[in-house]
């Protein structure tokens, strides 16, 4: 009985990552980022092929976290859950128009609503787990870097 649990445990916490790397694929898909490599870009700007890379890792570490919050079997779990999913959809919609559609100062005020979401996800997960918590700080950090890349990229290319 008690292995049965554990395989179901670690079956969930797989869940949530393959959820939420399909996501972020999704968002890479939908949004046609093969145009990076064409843009005036600021200092700083690192190569597109370390994007994919960054963002994996990321969205483990907030599936993780969110798994942490979920196996804390708190009341009210559940509202950690929708603030995790919402910030998840904003940042899947991000590509999709700051490159396919190519809004780019509407996507950098989409990314302050991100930011906003994240810190949001930061304090209602710190209340279940501060691990969980604490694994949504290179997330936040990457999306302020984003948002410094998208703001410039604006600038130079109009």
């Amino acid at each position: 009985m008690e292995k049965e649990k554990s395989w179901k445990k670690w079956g969930v916490l797989a869940a949530w990552i393959g959820g939420t790397l399909a996501l972020g694929a999704i968002g890479g898909l939908i949004g046609g980022t093969d145009q990076y490599q064409n843009l005036v870009k600021p200092p700083l700007s690192p190569p597109g092929w370390l994007f994919p890379v960054v963002w994996s890792i990321l969205y483990v570490l907030m599936a993780i976290g969110i798994w942490l919050v979920t196996q804390t079997k708190q009341p009210d779990t559940w509202k950690a859950v929708q603030i995790y999913v919402y910030q998840l959809l904003v940042n899947v919609l991000w590509p999709l128009l700051f490159f396919r559609l190519e809004w780019r100062l509407f996507a950098f005020f989409w990314l302050l609503l991100l930011l906003a979401l994240i810190a949001m996800t930061y304090a209602t997960f710190r209340k279940f787990s501060r691990p969980a918590a604490y694994l949504l700080i290179p997330y936040m950090l990457w999306v302020l870097f984003a948002g410094y890349l998208n703001l410039s990229i604006y600038v130079l290319n109009g």
